[in-house]
């Protein structure tokens, strides 16, 4: 889900932060959300709703070289 594409489940987000050797605090922190807000959305199987929470930890993880798939996550 990013801002105009497919929606990302919270697995996605996870599996996102460990392709890039990031720990939870850091997204965390630089998407200007707590770490327990992250640790939520990356329990999540569903997709994720559209919030600006969401978009902000997307935006982070994308600036570092991630980009999302229909069904997974890759480096750029």
């Amino acid at each position: 889900m990013t801002e105009k594409e497919q929606p990302i489940t919270g697995r996605q987000l996870a599996a996102a932060r460990d392709l890039l050797g990031l720990f939870q605090s850091e997204v965390a922190d630089w998407s200007h959300i707590s770490e327990s807000t992250l640790k939520r959305f990356e329990a999540e199987k569903k997709a994720l709703p559209a919030t600006n929470n969401v978009f902000a930890v997307i935006r982070v993880l994308e600036q570092k070289g991630v980009e999302f798939l229909p069904r997974g996550v890759q480096l750029r």
